[in-house]
This record gives structure tokens, sequence and C-alpha cells, in this order.
């Protein structure tokens, strides 16, 4: 057993590979087995380091989240307006389209939820946290330049990331006559009419 662990691969591989298969065959093709094949390591070696499926899916998520997460800082960090910034959190917060990997992740994650522990629930909050916080603070930023109207820029970011889970749902399900395209249209709407400061 000692000599199995010592030739794992890295965990990170581990995760990665897990969020390879579900892009390429779904969730539901993601078996510890599946993935034991795929990274070459018994199902029993996966649970060893993961201890169930559930963590293994929150840690992907996880390890999803930090590189959105690194991707979100550098677009919030770029020169231009604070419009153009909340275009570029908008345009990464929704899918990519129909069984989208991250989101069918996300959808997975807050299913098995109901009955997770406090751990894991600390865990999805503070992934949620800190897009709100991003946003919070985007918000705040436009207000003080002038391109955004006064709100509380925490209620206003708790609106705002509602209407893109909700939206954001229906893309990544495949709900017909709801597409990319006109999901980023009804959020470019509905922030033109909410928050664009009057010219």
């Amino acid at each position: 057993m000692a000599g199995a662990r010592r030739n794992a691969p890295p965990r990170e591989d581990v995760l990665a590979a897990a969020m390879e298969m579900i892009a390429d065959r779904g969730l539901e093709k993601l078996t510890m087995a599946a993935l034991g094949r795929e990274v070459g390591m018994s199902s029993g070696h996966l649970l060893y380091y993961f201890g169930s499926k559930d963590e293994l899916l929150l840690r992907t998520l996880e390890w999803s989240e930090g590189r959105l997460g690194a991707e979100r800082g550098r677009l919030l960090g770029r020169t231009g307006t604070a419009r153009e910034r909340l275009d570029a959190y908008v345009d990464l917060y929704v899918p990519d389209g129909h069984r989208d990997p991250h989101w069918t992740l996300w959808l997975e994650v807050w299913n098995r939820s109901q009955n997770a522990g406090v751990d894991a629930r600390d865990r999805q909050a503070a992934i949620e946290g800190a897009w709100h916080r991003d946003l919070v603070a985007l918000i705040a930023e436009g207000m003080s330049r002038g391109e955004f109207r006064r709100v509380d820029p925490d209620r206003f970011a708790a609106r705002l990331r509602a209407l893109l889970d909700g939206l954001s749902i229906h893309v990544a399900i495949g709900l017909r006559g709801t597409d990319r395209p006109q999901v980023l249209g009804h959020v470019r709407e509905f922030l033109d009419e909410t928050l664009l400061a009057d010219a």
C-alpha cells in the first residue's frame, strides 16, 4: 500500500482528470473505478485519498473554482471601466452552454449539499463568498467613479447573483429557448436599467 501511495499521481492531476471526464463523458460516467483507470489508481486508493465521491466532487469543484478565481482576479484587475469589468465578470459566470462541466459539477454539489455536513457547507459558502465579495467591490468602485447609481452594493450583488444563478441553470441544463447569448443579453439589459448612472 505504501508503495502504491508513493507512485500515485499528484492530487491536482486526479482533480484535473475528474474535470476532464465530466467535460468529455458527463458526470454520470464519473465513477471511482472509471477515474481510477484514467489516472492509474484503484478505486480503493481514490477512496483512501478522498474518503467518498462527495468529497472528490467538492475538491474537484474547489480546484476548478481556484482556476476560475485566478481568471476572475485577472479580469477584474485590468484597466477599463467598471462596467466593462462587470460585463467580463458576468461573461465568466455564465456557463459556456449545455452541460458546461463546471456548472454540471456545481449543480451536483449543490444537490448533494442537502445532506452535507457543516464542513462541506462551509467550503461551498467560501466559494460563493469569493464571487460575492469581488462583485460587491466592483459595484462599490463603479459607484465611487460615478458610473453606477447609488445602491447598496451587498444587496445588489446578492440579487444579481441570484439572477445569474437562475439563468445559468437554464443554460447548463439546456432548457429550450434559453441559450448563453440570450442570457447575456438579459443580464446586460437588467444592468442598464438598474445600475448604470443616468447620463
